[in-house]
């Protein structure tokens, strides 16, 4: 059947071609993701996956959903869209891992001012290749053109995504105690969070050109790249030591950096106990601080400050999880803290 074509929807501002043209080219990306449980292909009005429940006692569906924020401004400077997908995909199953739980599909949600095939298809290709990190399949998605509602050169972008837990392995804080011991992952910079203060600190909206400026303290990086660096997806060690170690409790940090995030996976009367000078900081985060003038407290209350999920573990198995860590991935995580008796974070 011959493709529909509407003069008068054109005439509006929405192309019904471009929308077929951006299916076509995203395709081959798509493709990356699928598995033997997916059913189908693209084209449907829902996404179908075959759950497997082998191994699964009582099977547990967990779901989340995120967007990527303002970041998505300093993509549209640089007119780079091939990663930004990928922080969108690592906002949420970064976070359905917190609980313990396998990412099993994902689906994106593109609204545009203006269908650019080929735009369009470049963000899916980043939003495929955070499916393959994460181990989920892409089965579906949404691009909506809506003229007169943004400018034609803009974008927004959000995800939403299903994983699984076993009921009995849904991790649980009620076991940690004092002596508990902190991991962190390290960052890729500043991920997907605080961009409306990265953007007043070195007044981006006003100076673009700012963004292809190489301070000394990138080494080499221009701004640009440092902060359009793209999230780490965490899926794959966590789970490797959620096989092998008694986890208590995953934080990821996003949003409200230490202060809101860590507290999120603390048992009532514990603490996170943690020395300023243990948190590996990288530069960039230094610059931003500098440039903006931004108090510590305010720092660490708003961005992931180069710690972007954290682990607590019985003090015993600290090394295990470590070793686990360092052979998956994630040759760079390390002690971060402990934990106390009280409430909240200790930053000291």
């Amino acid at each position: 059947m011959e493709k529909s074509y509407s003069e008068s929807y054109a005439a509006a501002g929405v192309d019904i071609t471009a929308g077929y043209r951006s299916v076509e080219l995203m395709k081959q990306y798509v493709a990356r993701t699928m598995n033997e449980h997916c059913i189908g292909g693209l084209g449907g009005f829902g996404g179908l996956f075959e759950l497997d429940c082998t191994g699964y006692q009582h099977p547990v569906l967990i779901s989340g959903t995120d967007g990527v924020g303002t970041k998505l401004k300093i993509a549209m400077i640089l007119n780079k869209h091939d990663t930004i997908g990928i922080d969108c995909v690592a906002m949420c199953v970064n976070d359905v891992i917190c609980a313990g739980a396998k990412p099993l599909v994902f689906l994106d949600y593109i609204a545009c001012g203006r269908n650019i095939p080929e735009k369009i298809a470049e963000i899916v290709k980043g939003v495929a290749e955070g499916c393959v990190q994460a181990d989920c399949s892409l089965v579906g998605g949404e691009t909506a053109e809506h003229p007169g509602m943004m400018p034609e050169e803009e974008y927004d972008l959000a995800g939403f995504t299903v994983g699984v837990v076993d009921k009995e392995k849904i991790l649980s804080n009620e076991t940690m105690k004092p002596g508990d011991v902190i991991i962190a992952l390290p960052s890729t910079g500043v991920h997907s969070n605080g961009f409306s203060l990265v953007r007043k600190i070195f007044d981006i909206d006003g100076d673009p050109a700012v963004l292809k400026t190489a301070p000394a303290e990138l080494g080499g990086k221009t701004l640009g790249e440092a902060l359009l660096a793209p999230t780490k997806i965490y899926v794959k060690p966590v789970l490797k030591v959620l096989e092998e170690v008694d986890v208590k409790g995953i934080s990821h940090i996003t949003g409200g950096g230490f202060y809101e995030n860590i507290p999120r996976s603390l048992k009532k009367g514990c603490c996170a106990r943690i020395k300023k000078e243990d948190v590996r900081t990288p530069a960039l985060f230094q610059l931003m601080q500098k440039t903006g003038n931004i108090s510590e407290h305010d720092m660490f209350n708003t961005f992931n400050m180069g710690v972007g999920m954290v682990l607590t573990v019985p003090a015993e198995q600290a090394d295990k999880a470590l070793d686990i860590l360092h052979a998956n991935g994630e040759p760079e995580a390390y002690r971060l803290g402990v934990i106390a008796e009280g409430e909240g974070v200790e930053l000291c």
